[in-house]
C-alpha cells in the first residue's frame, strides 16, 4: 500500500511539474529578395538523455488551429482526441493485445497529449517514464484544455530535416501559410511525425512512405465526413503527381548564412511577424552567385602573384540594401577561407583619401581652383607609390591621381585630430587612441578598417552626404539617417572620382578604371602590397572589392588598380548588363550652385589642347579680374568669344599659377573670353581630344556617339554641329546620338537663337 501511495505521489508531482505548455524559441527561415530560400536559423537544443546539443528549426507559434492540418493529424494520431482526458484507454488495451498476440512491428497508443508530454522533455525511455507521460498528459489536458494541447502539438511535432511545427513545415516545404495547405499537402505533412527520418519527402523513398500514410489519412477523413468523394479524389490525384520536393540548400557563400544568423540572434534581422518567422533578405542570390563566380575566377588569376583571398560587397545606391556579400572565396578554403574578410580590419590604402579632401572642402580649407604641391619638399618622408612627383596639381588632379604627398599635406593643414574624429564619425574606426599615434599616414592606409565600413562611408558620399546603415533585410529597423557631408562636398568628390581625364597621367585611359557609363572609382594599396582595394559606384550600385592574404603577407606588385579594380569593373559591368561598345550618356549630378568651366593647361594658349573641367562657385569664376588691361576689341554678345574654339578656356590667372609666371604676364597667354554674363555651354560627352575606335562587328546603328551637355539648369534649344555643319536640334538636357564616321571631327553646341556656343571638342574616329 505504501508503495502504491508513494508511486501515486511521484506520478502526481511529475505530472504537475510538466503540465505547462513550453516550446523552444521560434527559429527563422531567410529568403532572398526574390523569395528564394537562403538559409534557416536554428536554435541549439540540449538533449538531456544523451547530454548533447543539436540544432533544431521551427517551433513557430500558431495564431489559430489550421483545421485541415488538425483533422489530418487527428485522423492518424488520435482519432478519439476529444473523447478522452489525455489517455485513450481503449487504444492502450488494443495495442497491448496486438503486441501480445502478433509478431512484427509493435503498436503504440500514445495520444496527442502524451506526445506533447514527451516532446516537451525528452527522457530515456522506460516503463516508469511511460507512466509519467500518461500522468502528465492527464494534467496537460486538465490544465490547458484540448484546443491548446492540440495547437501545442502542431507547434512541437517533428516534420523532418530537424524541423518542427506545421507552420514552419508549410513554409519550408511548400512556401505557403499553413492555412493555405491543400488536403493532400496537409495529409502528407501529418504522416511525417510518425517517422521523420524515414519519411524524408525530399527523397523518392521517403516520399513513397509518406504518401502511403497520407492516403490512409484521406480514407479516414472521408469516412468521418471531413471531405466528400470529389475532394478525396482530387487529393489522391494530387498525391499521385507529387515528386520529391526540392531540398533547401544554403548558398555556397556560407559567410552570408552566418551573417544572417548573427543578425537574427542580435535582434537586427526581424521576422515578418510573430507568427510568420520569415526574414526577407535584401540579398539577390542570382547576383550573389555571379559575384562569387567572378571573385573566384579573378582570384585564380592573381594567385601566382601571392593573392589568397577575396571579399566583395554590392549594395544598392540610395537604399544601402546589400544585394551581394562574398566574405571569402570559399568557407572551406584552407587559405583562411573561414574568415569573413568583409568584417576583418585591414589597411585600406588610399581608399580613405576622398574623405580627407571632403573634410578640407567642408572646413573651407580647400577650393577647387587651389593648387596642391606634389613635390618632395615638405612631404615628411612620404613618397608616391610610383616614386614620381607631378608638381603643382589641382585638387581634382591630386585626388584622381591618388597622390600621397598632397593628401598627407592636406591632412596636416586641416589637422590630425579633426581628420581622425571625422573618420570615426563616418564609422571607419572606433579607436580611442590619440590621432598622433597614426599621424599623417592615416591618409595613405595606416588606419585599419573593414570593407563593410568603407562601403557605408562611400554610400554616404554617393548619397549626397547622407549616411545610412547597410540594410541586410527589408524589415529591419535601422538608425536614423544623418548628414555627414554637405551636398556640395559630396558631389565635388564624386565628380573628381568619376573624371577619367583628371586621372592622367597616373592611370591611363581604357584601363580598368574606365567604364561605358558614369562611375566614381577609388583604388587603394597597402604597404608592401598586403591589401588591394577598389570601391566604385555608378548611378545604381556600389561595389567594394578587397584582395589579399589571411596571414597579412605581402603580395607581388598587386596594386588596387591592377587587381581589385579589374574585379570591380567586371562586377559593375555585369550588374549593368553592359556590352562591348556600349556608351551610356550619363554623368553624376553636379554640385548645386556651381558652374562648369574648362581649365586650359599652362602653355597651351588659345589651342587649349588639354583641359580639365571643374565645378567652381560663381565668385571663384570672376573672369573680369583677369582681363588684359590693354584696349580690347569690341566684345561679342552674351560673353561669347569671337573664336568659339577659345570660348570657355580657363581664366589666365589659373594658367599663370600653373606655370609660375608673374601675374602681369598672364594676359599674353589668356584665352579670349571676357567676363561671363550667362551660364556657359559645356560639352560633357564626348571629352576633348578623345580617340574612339568603332566596332566593325556590330550593326551600324550601334556605332553612335552620345552628345550631351553638362547640366546647367537652363532649358534652351541647342543646335549641335559636326565640323561646322548643323547635325541636330535638341533641348539642353537631351542626349543626341551621332552616327560615327572615320576621321577627325570638331563637335560644338550652340544656342539656337542666341550667338552663344561651347568650346569645340575634337575627336578622332577610327
Amino acid at each position: 500500500m505504501i508503495s502504491l501511495i508513494l508511486c501515486a505521489a511521484w506520478l502526481s508531482h511529475a505530472a504537475l511539474s510538466r503540465a505547462e505548455l513550453v516550446a523552444p524559441r521560434a527559429s527563422a527561415i531567410v529568403y532572398d529578395r526574390n523569395g528564394a530560400f537562403l538559409s534557416q536559423i536554428g536554435e541549439k537544443i540540449r538533449d538531456p538523455a544523451t547530454n548533447t546539443t543539436h540544432v533544431d528549426y521551427g517551433y513557430w507559434p500558431l495564431a489559430s488551429i489550421p483545421q485541415r492540418m488538425a483533422r489530418a493529424t487527428l485522423a492518424l494520431e488520435d482519432r478519439r482526441f476529444y473523447d478522452h482526458s489525455g489517455v485513450d484507454v481503449r487504444a492502450l488495451l488494443r495495442a497491448a493485445w496486438r503486441n501480445l498476440t502478433s509478431r512484427g512491428r509493435r503498436e503504440g497508443a500514445s495520444t496527442i497529449a502524451m506526445q506533447v508530454a514527451r516532446m516537451q522533455g525528452e527522457r530515456p525511455r522506460s516503463f516508469a517514464e511511460k507512466l509519467a507521460q500518461a500522468a502528465t498528459a492527464l494534467a496537460i489536458i486538465a490544465r490547458n484544455g484540448h484546443e491548446a494541447t492540440l495547437a501545442h502539438y502542431l507547434r512541437l511535432a517533428p516534420y523532418g530535416l530537424n524541423g518542427h511545427g506545421v507552420a514552419y513545415a508549410a513554409r519550408f516545404y511548400f512556401d505557403k501559410p499553413v492555412e493555405d495547405l491543400s488536403w493532400a499537402q496537409a495529409a502528407l505533412l501529418a504522416a511525417i511525425p510518425q517517422s521523420p527520418g524515414r519519411m524524408n519527402i525530399t527523397r523518392e523513398s521517403g516520399l513513397v512512405l509518406a504518401t502511403a500514410r497520407a492516403r490512409h489519412a484521406l480514407v479516414r477523413l472521408e469516412e468521418e465526413g471531413a471531405l466528400d468523394g470529389a475532394q478525396a479524389a482530387l487529393a489522391r490525384a494530387e498525391l499521385d503527381h507529387l515528386r520529391p520536393l526540392d531540398a533547401k540548400r544554403r548558398p555556397e557563400t556560407l559567410h552570408l548564412a552566418l551573417r544572417y544568423e548573427a543578425l537574427a540572434h542580435e535582434g537586427l534581422a526581424r521576422p515578418v511577424a510573430e507568427g510568420d518567422r520569415r526574414i526577407n533578405a535584401t540579398i539577390d542570390l542570382a547576383v550573389e552567385r555571379d559575384v562569387l563566380h567572378l571573385a573566384r575566377r579573378y582570384l585564380s588569376n592573381f594567385r601566382r602573384r601571392g593573392a589568397r583571398q577575396v571579399a566583395v560587397m554590392v549594395i544598392e545606391r540610395g537604399t544601402n540594401a546589400v544585394i551581394a556579400d562574398v566574405g571569402s572565396s570559399d568557407y572551406n578554403d584552407p587559405q583562411a577561407g573561414a574568415f569573413d574578410f568583409t568584417r576583418v580590419r585591414r589597411s585600406p590604402g588610399s581608399t580613405l583619401k576622398p574623405f580627407i579632401y571632403a573634410l578640407a572642402f567642408e572646413r573651407g580649407a580647400l577650393k577647387t581652383t587651389d593648387l596642391l604641391n606634389d613635390i618632395p619638399e615638405g612631404a615628411s618622408g612620404v613618397s608616391n607609390a610610383d616614386g614620381l612627383y607631378l608638381g603643382p596639381l589641382t585638387p581634382r588632379q591630386a585626388l584622381a591621381n591618388s597622390r600621397n604627398v598632397p593628401a598627407t599635406n592636406l591632412l596636416r593643414r586641416v589637422g590630425l585630430e579633426a581628420n581622425f574624429s571625422f573618420l570615426r564619425d563616418l564609422g571607419l574606426h572606433d579607436l580611442e587612441t590619440p590621432a598622433e599615434s597614426f599621424g599623417i599616414s592615416m591618409a595613405i592606409g595606416a588606419l585599419p578598417t573593414r570593407l563593410e565600413d568603407v562601403m557605408r562611408a562611400y554610400a554616404a558620399l554617393a548619397d549626397d552626404g547622407i549616411m545610412r546603415d547597410l540594410a541586410f533585410t527589408r524589415d529591419e529597423s535601422r538608425r536614423p539617417a544623418r548628414r555627414v557631408l554637405s551636398i556640395d562636398s559630396a558631389r565635388l568628390i564624386a565628380s573628381m572620382l568619376a573624371d577619367p581625364q583628371a586621372r592622367l597621367p597616373s592611370f591611363p585611359r581604357y584601363g580598368p578604371l574606365d567604364y561605358p557609363f558614369a562611375v566614381a572609382v577609388k583604388t587603394g594599396t597597402s604597404q608592401a602590397y598586403r591589401d588591394a582595394w577598389t570601391i566604385a559606384f555608378s548611378h545604381k550600385f556600389i561595389v567594394g572589392v578587397w584582395l589579399g592574404r589571411g596571414d597579412a603577407g605581402a603580395m607581388r606588385a598587386m596594386t588596387g588598380v591592377s587587381s581589385a579594380a579589374r574585379l570591380a569593373h567586371a562586377v559593375l559591368v555585369k550588374l549593368h548588363g553592359a556590352k562591348p561598345g556600349d556608351i551610356a550618356p550619363e554623368i553624376f549630378a553636379p554640385p548645386p550652385g556651381r558652374i562648369a568651366i574648362d581649365l586650359c593647361r599652362a602653355g597651351d594658349g588659345a589651342d587649349c589642347a588639354q583641359t580639365l573641367r571643374e565645378w567652381v562657385k560663381p565668385e571663384d569664376a570672376d573672369w573680369s579680374q583677369t582681363q588684359d588691361p590693354r584696349p580690347q576689341p569690341e566684345e561679342p554678345q552674351s560673353g561669347v568669344s569671337k573664336d568659339p574654339e577659345t570660348a570657355l578656356c580657363a581664366p589666365s590667372a589659373f594658367e599663370a599659377r600653373l606655370s609660375g609666371a608673374p601675374q602681369g604676364e598672364k594676359a599674353d597667354r589668356a584665352c579670349d573670353s571676357p567676363a561671363m554674363s550667362v551660364a556657359p555651354l559645356v560639352i560633357a560627352t564626348p571629352e576633348h581630344n578623345t580617340h574612339i575606335w568603332r566596332n566593325p562587328e556590330q550593326p551600324e546603328r550601334f556605332n553612335r556617339l552620345a552628345l550631351k551637355l553638362a547640366p546647367s539648369g537652363a532649358d534652351a534649344q541647342i543646335v549641335w554641329t559636326i565640323d561646322g555643319e548643323p547635325f541636330a536640334t535638341a533641348q539642353a538636357n537631351e542626349t543626341v546620338f551621332w552616327p560615327m564616321t572615320p576621321g577627325r571631327h570638331r563637335i560644338q553646341a550652340r544656342l539656337a537663337l542666341v550667338p552663344v556656343a561651347s568650346r569645340a571638342v575634337k575627336v578622332v574616329i577610327e
